[in-house]
Order: C-alpha cells, then structure tokens, then sequence
C-alpha cells in the first residue's frame, strides 16, 4: 500500500522500459552512422570494358583494340594485359587517354611496320593520337576513358580467325576479362 501513496515515483518496470528503449536507440544511431561513414568513404574499383575487336590481315599482322572506361570511384593502375593468356609488352600497348565519349566502334589501323602502329586513330571524325607504351603501368583517372591498341599479340594467326580468344586486363585489385572472335581485318 506505501506504493499507492507514493504518487511522484516511477514504477521499477516503467524505469527499466526507458533505459531499454533509450539504450536501444543510441545503439541504432550509432550503427546507422557507422554504415553511412563506411559506405560514403569507401570506393571501388570498376571499370567497364567495349568494343573489343582482335582482327588479323591473313599475312603479317595481328592486332587487338578495345575501349576502357573507369566507372569506380578511384583511379586505377592497369598492371599488365593478357592476350589468349599471354601478356602483351608495354612496347607493343598503344593508347590514347580521353575524356569524350566515344559512341563509335574502333576501327582497324593499319600497322606502319611490325613495331611500329600509326600514331593516331580517328574515331568518328574525331582524331585521337595514339602513345606507345613504355616499361611503366598505365594509370586511368576515375571517369576517364582509354583506347587501347595492341600490335601483334602473341599467338594469334592467321588460323585463328573466327576462333573467341579472350583477353584480361589486371589492375591491383582485379581482373576483368572479355572475349571476342578474331575478325579479318578487311
């Protein structure tokens, strides 16, 4: 009977509903929080990879081309790329890096001597110089888009074509590969 009396006092089971609920809720902020820090700071690596073609001349040249293009949230580091499994040295990469957006497909380039592709492309109307690789990786800018020729890729002949030969490109996190039937060149 003193509990009935007792008019200001909270109940024990009301007290203990409050700090349930209270503790309940700051644990819900905080995790909310912690998820929203982690998803907004995080960002991937992604890139997308179009119009792969490999074609070959039926004499002397092979020669694959693609378009890359950084859709992740960070820039990344193109460590090597494979052709039919075997990696193409830097000195035979040609590329141009851009910012436009390319609708068209890539055409074939007629190489200048078996070292050596012509030193730009046009796409479109639009006329892109194309570099040659060096010993070094190659680094594309989040959001950036990358041509990419490849001159005589190794293991690719006459005999391959309309063979799917696959390529794979590996950066430092990932590998992204495609494939493609190998095209005569005219």
């Amino acid at each position: 009977m003193n509990l009935l009396k007792n008019k200001k006092a909270l109940s024990t089971v009301v007290t203990t509903l409050i700090i349930l609920v209270v503790s309940v809720l700051l644990a819900t902020v905080v995790t909310f929080y912690a998820i929203n820090v982690t998803t907004t700071r995080v960002q991937e690596e992604s890139i997308q990879v179009y119009k792969l073609h490999t074609w070959h001349d039926g004499s002397t040249y092979a020669e694959t081309a693609f378009l890359i293009i950084n859709t992740g949230g960070r820039d990344l580091v193109i460590d090597k790329i494979a052709v039919r499994g075997q990696e193409c040295a830097w000195t035979t990469v040609w590329y141009n890096k851009t910012t436009d957006t390319i609708d068209n497909d890539l055409p074939y380039v007629t190489p200048t001597n078996s070292s050596y592709l012509a030193s730009s492309v046009t796409i479109g109307g639009t006329p892109y110089t194309l570099i040659q690789g060096n010993s070094s990786d190659l680094i594309l800018q989040s959001g950036d888009s990358m041509i990419v020729y490849i001159l005589n890729p190794d293991h690719i002949s006459v005999n391959d074509i309309g063979v799917t030969v696959g390529i794979t490109i590996f950066t430092a996190n990932a590998q992204y590969y495609k494939e493609s039937n190998v095209e005569a060149s005219s």
